[in-house]
């Protein structure tokens, strides 16, 4: 199993949702509005034998040469887009989901970016990002799923999926956020999303502000954290600038 960080970039958010690029080597985040955090944007593709598998799809920003950046960095990892298996959404915050879709930059329309893989969604999720009721969600990125042939929309609270991902909703960031293991041989792939977002938060009781039930979200981070010390787990760390993959042998 090989897994790999796609990173879109270093960003602030502060109360307006807003994320603004933020270049680490030269700026200081006390000159960004007071509250503002600090995160990594960063999907992961993870390569199994048989299956390359997709973690989120990050802002969905286009580089310099007019590609999206999510296919461009998988390009440079010799990975044809076109390849990519199954794609899964922990959630469908614009920060997460953003890349499910896009706009043609000659054609003006919205494609889906990867048509040729499965994309396993949790409906209630969906139904929540189109309703127009939350300003984390933009429903023009993820409206085209619903006339996309590709999804399966989940709708257990847990599961497995082709005997490989194994999935489990825990509602702490939001009411239908989850999350998902991958296991390979003695290895344990966890993809947490935004209630596994950055190392430290794994590793102190921290309830987060921006967790629709910042207990619930911390008491599952403390019981992965030690769940992940017996079994040789690698967390998969979305928002986290300084590690993006980590595993216990290396925490101690």
């Amino acid at each position: 199993m090989r897994i790999y960080p796609l990173s879109e970039g270093s960003f602030t958010i502060d109360h307006t949702k807003v994320f603004v690029p933020f270049d680490t080597a030269t700026e200081n985040l006390q000159n960004r509005p007071k509250g503002s955090l600090l995160v990594e944007i960063q999907p992961f593709v993870v390569v199994t034998d048989h299956e390359i598998v997709l973690f989120d799809t990050g802002l969905g920003y286009f580089n310099a040469s007019g590609n999206l950046q999510l296919h461009d960095h998988l390009m440079q990892l010799g990975i044809d887009p076109s390849s990519v298996t199954k794609v899964f959404m922990s959630h469908l915050h614009k920060d997460h989901a953003g890349g499910i879709s896009y706009i043609h930059p000659l054609h003006k329309e919205r494609f889906i970016s990867f048509p040729y893989a499965k994309y396993y969604v949790q409906k209630r999720e969906y139904d929540l990002a189109v309703s127009g009721t939350s300003a984390s969600y933009l429903a023009e990125q993820v409206q085209i799923l619903a006339d996309f042939s590709g999804v399966v929309w989940l709708e257990e609270d847990e599961g497995i999926i082709d005997n490989l991902i194994h999935y489990k909703l825990t509602s702490g960031h939001s009411k239908y956020h989850q999350v998902a293991w991958i296991k390979e041989a003695d290895s344990i792939f966890f993809f947490g999303g935004d209630e596994a977002p950055q190392l430290q938060q794994m590793k102190s009781k921290f309830v987060a502000k921006y967790d629709m039930d910042g207990k619930r979200a911390m008491e599952w981070r403390q019981l992965w954290w030690e769940q992940g010390l017996t079994a040789n787990w690698t967390y998969a760390f979305y928002h986290d600038i300084q590690y993006p993959t980590f595993n216990h042998p290396n925490a101690i």
